[in-house]
Formats: C-alpha cells, sequence, structure tokens
C-alpha cells in the first residue's frame, strides 16, 4: 500500500499545464498581479529595508530580481526571501482559512527560479502559472494534513 506522502507526490508529480482550466489560470493572474501590486507596495517598508541590507552580503553567480530595484540583484533565494517580505510587509496579501498567505510565500520563490533559468531553458508564461499553481496545491493539501490547522480557529 502507498504512504500518504508517497500518494502527494504522485499527484503533485502528475499536474501538468492540461490541468489548467480557463477560470484558475484566469484567477491565478488575478493573485499574481495582486502580489506583484503588494510586493511593490511592501519595497517601501522598513522590515523590507533591513531584509534586503542584510541580504546584500550575499552573492552568486546566479541572480534575481528584487522588486521595485532595477539596479539590484540577489541569488534566488534571497530575492525570494526579501521579495516575499516586501507581499507580507503590509499584510494585504491573499489569505486562506484557516490563516496562510499562499501567493506571498509561492509566487516569489517561482519567479525568482524561473530568473535563474539558464538562457536557453527559459520557462514560458504557462509554465510559470503551473509552477504557481503547483506551489498553491502543495500548500493547500499541507493545510489540510496538519493538525495544528484544524486548532486554528480555537486559538485565535
Amino acid at each position: 500500500s502507498q504512504t500518504i506522502t508517497g500518494n502527494f507526490a504522485n499527484v503533485i508529480h502528475g499536474l501538468n499545464a492540461n490541468h489548467l482550466t480557463d477560470q484558475v489560470i484566469q484567477r491565478s493572474k488575478r493573485m499574481i498581479l495582486d502580489t506583484l501590486g503588494v510586493g511593490l507596495l511592501g519595497t517601501s517598508t522598513e522590515v523590507c529595508h533591513k531584509v534586503t541590507q542584510y541580504s546584500k552580503i550575499y552573492s552568486s553567480d546566479i541572480s534575481s530580481t528584487i522588486w521595485g530595484h532595477l539596479d539590484f540583484r540577489l541569488p534566488p533565494l534571497y530575492a525570494a526571501f526579501v521579495n516575499g517580505v516586501a507581499v507580507h510587509s503590509m499584510d494585504f496579501d491573499d489569505t486562506w482559512h484557516p490563516a496562510t498567505h499562499p501567493s506571498g510565500t509561492v509566487l516569489p520563490a517561482v519567479i525568482a527560479l524561473s530568473e535563474a533559468c539558464p538562457q536557453k531553458k527559459k520557462i514560458s508564461g504557462l509554465d510559470l502559472l503551473l509552477a504557481f499553481n503547483v506551489g498553491i496545491e502543495v500548500q493547500g493539501r499541507l493545510l489540510r494534513f496538519s493538525s495544528e490547522a484544524r486548532n486554528i480557529p480555537k486559538r485565535y
């Protein structure tokens, strides 16, 4: 018999662009646009400035964009970190119930990784939408599996 983890991995591994319905694509685009807008606003916050300054000590041959800074790039891990902080710093990013912020954690990572792909292996917009939705799906399923999540309404 298959484990829960194995089943989970098989479902996620089996996702492809054919699973993206028109409705999913439209909602994803709206979520992405909203997240980028909130992230750009968040680049002006004190906490975003602090993590940006902290992250400047890291460098790599591979780099990704820091939103709102045309002249400054970081290794993908730190670009995702700084951009994720920017998205969440205003606390206007999207939420689910129980409480989690799906786009603010997924989109910065997906964009940073897509920028880190070699020029000859650049991903398409559809690939980016698929990666975004896989990230959202993983987050949602982990949330459903979490015994901690079941108690959130009782704790707050």
